[in-house]
């Protein structure tokens, strides 16, 4: 009895196990549940079409929702497979930095001066190219020839000033003006952009943007010579520290002038570049102070947009 109890014992455990096995068997319909879900088509859309290169960020498409895996901070792709083919990234474009060169209206070098000019008005001891101021911007009706108004010019600088020098040819110098309307009366010019390549591309005048007009003397070359600031408009007027020196004979006005920087606000070092424009104002009516007409280094010179303006280069 005691065997035959034995063996059914050992059937019943037989068939219990075999269930138990049965239960994890391949192919069976039952599955695990997972306490992370399966992504979504959104997730596995992304990350299908989307392949991150190193060094490159990624560019999202916008109106597309990211599935947050729990447990971490970031939307997490699937693994790659070392067999895909790697999708050709579509790249986003960023505005290039700002350029100096090449300048529509040309570029005027300024040579340092080892020794520095001579203030008397000829520029004998010059060396520095001479550039054309031909080009007449306002008021051409007013221009009879070359005598009544044409020039050039050349640039220099040292660690203290900017320098300029002028050979005018104007057959009656007339200036009778004084401080603000100076530029009604025959005088010299100068526009100058001390940032330029932070505003290259800008066309309007703003706090780094420098107009200067220059008085070579009231009633005459040896009255008092004046300076007047423009722009900055909010630290416009006269600029004592100005020196200007002229002759004048023969029909031509010989001029130098010595900035310093610091009215311009710049610390000079060579390979500097500038926005850069020198003109001419001329009035031939000694019964009215007036601004007859405008010649100028540059072709199409517009004293309110810097981009119409040169560049010129500190060169040593």
């Amino acid at each position: 009895m005691k065997h035959k109890a034995a063996k059914r014992l050992g059937f019943v455990s037989l068939i219990l196990i075999g269930a138990i096995l049965a239960c994890n068997l391949p192919g069976r319909d039952a599955q695990p549940t997972s306490s992370v879900p399966t992504p979504n088509m959104t997730m596995t859309a992304l990350f299908s079409i989307v392949t991150k290169a190193p060094g490159i960020s990624t560019p999202v498409a916008p109106d597309v929702t990211m599935t947050t895996v729990p447990g971490t901070n970031n939307p997490q792709p699937p693994a790659a497979s070392p067999t895909s083919a790697i999708t050709p990234l579509q790249l986003v474009t960023t505005t290039p930095l700002p350029t100096t060169e090449p300048r529509p209206a040309g570029k005027f070098t300024a040579d340092f001066m080892t020794t520095a000019p001579v203030l008397d008005g000829p520029w004998d001891e010059w060396t520095n190219t001479a550039y054309p101021a031909k080009f007449i911007v306002f008021g051409k009706e007013n221009v009879a020839d070359k005598a009544d108004l044409e020039g050039s010019f050349r640039v220099g600088w040292d660690n203290t000033y900017l320098y300029l020098a002028t050979k005018v040819y104007d057959e009656k110098y007339v200036q009778n003006a004084t401080d603000v309307n100076i530029f009604k009366g025959d005088s010299i010019e100068l526009l100058f952009d001390v940032d330029l390549v932070g505003d290259v591309n800008s066309n309007e005048l703003n706090s780094d943007d420098y107009q200067l007009v220059f008085s070579a003397g009231k009633g005459g070359v040896n009255g008092v010579k004046e300076t007047y600031l423009y722009y900055p408009s909010n630290v416009a007027g006269p600029r004592a520290t100005v020196k200007i020196a002229v002759v004048y004979g023969a029909g031509i006005i010989r001029t130098e002038i010595a900035i310093p920087w610091n009215v311009l606000g710049v610390s000079p070092t060579s390979g500097k570049q500038f926005g850069f424009a020198l003109s001419l104002n001329d009035n031939d009516s000694e019964s009215q102070n007036i601004q007859q007409s405008v010649m100028s280094s540059v072709l199409n010179r517009d004293f309110r947009d810097p981009t119409t303006w040169a560049l010129l280069e500190l060169k040593q």
